[in-house]
């Protein structure tokens, strides 16, 4: 077994930019940071023979970025005919106005502010380009705006921010809840089980080749987070500050901040559940 298939949901080393499947191509932006990893996951998706595209979350807004990704599509002999936003965090969707202005495209998402054109998005939608399909799954927790894409023909879903190619996301409170997430974890579990989801394409890092095995593992980190923030609760923690001190003690301080909104959504779950 290699060091990659050990780590959860088998990650795949190598180059991140390029296809990732038979019908996804990554085109990675050039905004790595501690919070983004190795930059945003800008997806081009479309059928093999077909010459239209749909691009999931441009990125920031970098000219260099987006007109790589819209040659990308040009260079496989595609027309970007589409754009869909995973969710409206700025790394994945401050570009998007710039790259429905390129491609003259309408761009489509679950938040109204964000859409360019007549048509959101919202459960039960399928999304049909040039005979692709892309069925839209809601996926609140991170934000209250979070969808994943799920990519039937090869069975993959392309999941933002929700669950990430390396490392856990941020429960970004107050907009994300901690019961909406881990409702949300549960459904994309119910994917890999019984739609026989096995790839995920993240907005961050490396495709992942065992959904199931990303999935549980990250139902299992956030029920010992929330363990160790209850924890840290009954000991004398009073404030979120504190409790990250205390639970987030081995991780890099620059995170801290994100791992405070974390702990937040935690400590209003314990609270409503009674618990704390």
């Amino acid at each position: 077994m290699t060091e990659a298939a050990a780590l959860p949901g088998q990650p795949r080393g190598g180059v991140l930019s390029g296809p990732a499947t038979a019908r996804a191509v990554n085109v990675l932006a050039p905004n790595a940071s501690a919070m983004t990893l190795d930059g945003t996951n800008t997806w081009i998706v479309s059928e093999p023979d077909s010459e239209l595209a749909v691009v999931v979350d441009p990125g920031p807004l970098d000219d260099v970025h987006l007109r790589h990704v819209v040659d990308t599509a040009a260079k496989a002999g595609k027309r970007v005919a589409l754009t869909l936003l995973t969710h409206g965090h700025p790394d994945h969707a401050e570009g998007a106005g710039r790259f429905a202005e390129l491609t003259g495209t309408n761009v489509r998402a679950l938040d109204p502010a964000l859409r360019l054109g007549d048509e959101g998005l919202g459960h039960g939608d399928v999304v049909s380009v040039g005979g692709l399909e892309l069925r839209v799954v809601p996926t609140p927790g991170h934000t209250a705006d979070s969808l994943c894409f799920h990519l039937p023909a090869d069975q993959a879903v392309l999941t933002g921010d929700t669950v990430l190619g390396r490392g856990t996301t941020v429960v970004a409170h107050p907009d994300g809840r901690l019961g909406d997430y881990l409702d949300t974890l549960r459904r994309l579990r119910s994917l890999t089980v019984d739609d026989g989801v096995h790839t995920v394409l993240p907005g961050h890092g490396p495709v992942l080749d065992d959904a199931q095995g990303a999935v549980e593992f990250y139902l299992a980190h956030r029920a010992h987070r929330l363990a160790q923030v209850e924890t840290a609760v009954e000991n004398g923690c009073t404030s979120p500050e504190d409790v990250v001190a205390r639970v987030y003690a081995d991780v890099d301080r620059s995170l801290w901040p994100a791992a405070e909104l974390s702990v937040r959504a935690q400590l209003e779950y314990l609270r409503e559940h009674g618990l704390i």
